[in-house]
């Protein structure tokens, strides 16, 4: 999943927007470089990208990608997993995705001023991106997710490969998108159940 999902995955479990959207940005452990609801939130984050990783449909779903290109399904597939999700957002919310994002937005604005540490300078750059550049609104379309993949393939020469992997987000699209109203409900569900666990575990200490 990607920053999408983790927003809206954030909303479900009531934990930190800035934690969930943090996740991608933080290496080893965040105890003690932040408050502990985006604590929560990062390592919430680092739970759902496990879950998916590993999920079953997502390993029968590589499969889809030629074997040059498999070891870069799963970037490509968070990307088209925020697609779905952000086109086919009524399915979830009866509220509209303009009115979640300008939420999110807020809602991120007011965590960062609570938080007292060092927030990384990446994370600052791409969410100010987001927010200006409306970028979960244009993600309906998947011409933009294959932009979005196009563009980090030239970040470095290892991830060149990347820029291919769009066709194949297209040449499959029926297939995928009929998995991502299986798999994403799942993941949703168990995030759910994964954060009321912690927090009956937090109650019983």
């Amino acid at each position: 999943m990607n920053f999408l999902a983790h927003l809206h995955i954030a909303s479900h479990t009531k934990t930190s927007f800035t934690g969930n959207f943090l996740g991608d940005f933080v290496k080893g452990r965040p105890e003690g470089k932040f408050n502990a609801d985006i604590v929560q939130g990062i390592q919430l984050h680092r739970f759902v990208d496990s879950y998916t990783d590993y999920h079953p449909l997502t390993k029968s779903l590589k499969l889809l990608f030629p074997s040059e290109l498999r070891r870069y399904a799963l970037i490509a597939l968070d990307m088209f997993w925020d697609h779905c999700l952000a086109k086919h957002w009524h399915h979830f919310e009866s509220s509209s995705l303009e009115r979640f994002c300008h939420f999110a937005e807020q809602t991120i604005k007011a965590e960062c001023r609570l938080e007292t540490n060092e927030l990384p300078s990446r994370f600052i750059h791409v969410s100010n991106q987001v927010w200006k550049n409306k970028w979960f609104e244009h993600y309906t379309l998947l011409k933009n997710t294959q932009f979005g993949l196009e563009k980090m393939s030239t970040r470095s020469e290892r991830l060149a490969p990347l820029a291919m992997t769009g066709e194949i987000l297209e040449k499959h699209y029926e297939i995928l998108l009929e998995q991502f109203f299986i798999l994403y409900p799942d993941v949703l569900q168990k995030t759910i159940e994964h954060t009321q666990l912690l927090v009956i575990k937090k109650e019983a200490r």
